[in-house]
């Protein structure tokens, strides 16, 4: 089981966003020309990804393909996770080595929301859930926090604001679900305690924590008026517990990921972008402590940037979305086993100062065309 008592944590607040984003036309090549500025070798930089395997994926990387000269190795699992069991075999395709993590998410530019993309191979080109895995896994948490949303209510009893609480949120015993942070909702006494003023059939009153009122305001309740508390069950009231594997890599590592944080995921203005998010700042954190103690990695440069994909719904006659990526972190490795650590504003900077023109970039249509032009080879059966 998976879950905490809820602190504040700045790791989503850590995360800029509008004055990071740059498309994937501008950020591969400057990426390219960054990476050889620091001596990796042209021609022998083997590009791997670590992408969700959703075809919205498909145009960055062709762009690293292009721009890189090599197709990326195949780094990543559903919903952006890094697999790091492929470490040594990654090692072995090439000298001086570059990964690329990115979380992703949809966007649809008429009705300015993150989340869903428009899949141009069905048959209406509907939208769907972008990425997918981190809506499914959201799914759950946000019918909780829904349900306590609606099933915590504010009342004025002769002239006193008391909160009501369902008595599924109170039961403590769950193995899983939403639970509160009471002292901040409830008012405790003088010994320490909170005891219900009043028992309901399938709920409890109680007088109002003063913290909890600093967020409501007495004078717009009448007596006996019951609204729900909606949108004022911040983050800060409540925490998940959820029965999840423990498996690193598994089936649940996306939600073991983001359970920590998901009150602060849920209340967000858009819960899949914050998803997003979390996971490209945790996969960092995660996989580049991975790549130092990995021995095959001893004597290789290595440059591994994490970041969010945001995949911009076709229009009409866009084959591709416009992909635009936002950095997060990048680890830096020398021959030597020398490393250093660029913070997000580092990366950009040194990424803006990088020209967008590559001359090594390869014309994929010639190459194709050379292959096919190419002498035949039978194979020996």
């Amino acid at each position: 089981m998976y879950g905490k008592n809820n602190s504040l944590s700045s790791l989503l607040g850590d995360f800029k966003i509008s004055e990071m984003t740059m498309r994937y036309s501008r950020f591969i090549p400057k990426f390219y020309n960054l990476v050889k500025s620091l001596g990796f070798q042209a021609g022998k930089i083997m590009p791997s990804r670590a992408f969700c395997s959703d075809e919205s994926q498909g145009y960055p990387i062709i762009l690293i393909a292009k721009h890189f000269g090599s197709f990326p190795f195949n780094h990543g699992r559903v919903g952006g996770i890094v697999a790091t069991d492929r470490h040594a075999p990654y090692s072995h395709h090439g000298k001086d080595l570059v990964i690329i993590q990115a979380s992703h998410v949809g966007y649809d530019p008429d009705s300015e929301s993150f989340g869903l993309y428009r899949r141009l191979q069905t048959e209406d080109t509907c939208e769907t859930p972008n990425c997918g895995k981190i809506t499914g896994a959201l799914e759950w948490y946000i019918n909780e926090y829904k349900f306590a949303s609606q099933n915590i209510l504010i009342t004025k009893i002769e002239g006193k604001i008391k909160v009501i609480i369902d008595n599924r949120l109170l039961d403590k015993n769950r193995d899983q679900g939403l639970f509160l942070n009471l002292d901040k909702i409830i008012q405790v006494d003088a010994l320490g305690k909170i005891a219900p003023e009043y028992s309901k059939s399938t709920a409890k009153i109680f007088p109002v924590a003063s913290e909890l009122i600093e967020n409501i305001d007495p004078q717009n309740i009448t007596n006996n008026q019951v609204i729900a508390i909606d949108k004022n069950l911040k983050p800060e009231l409540f925490f998940f517990k959820r029965v999840i594997s423990m498996d690193s890599e598994g089936r649940d590592h996306l939600e073991r990921n983001m359970i920590n944080v998901m009150p602060y995921i849920v209340t967000s203005e858009w819960p899949a972008l914050s998803a997003a998010q979390a996971t490209s700042q945790i996969e960092f954190d995660r996989t580049f402590r991975t790549i130092i103690e990995e021995p095959s990695y001893k004597n290789k440069k290595i440059f591994f940037i994490s970041g969010l994909n945001i995949d911009i719904s076709p229009r009409k006659g866009q084959l591709f979305p416009l992909t635009k990526f936002i950095p997060w972190a990048a680890y830096i490795q020398d021959e030597m086993g020398g490393y250093q650590i660029w913070e997000q504003a580092e990366i950009f900077d040194k990424l803006d100062e990088q020209s967008i023109e590559n001359p090594d970039q390869v014309d994929l249509e010639t190459a194709i065309e050379i292959m096919e032009n190419a002498e035949e080879i039978t194979l020996p059966f």
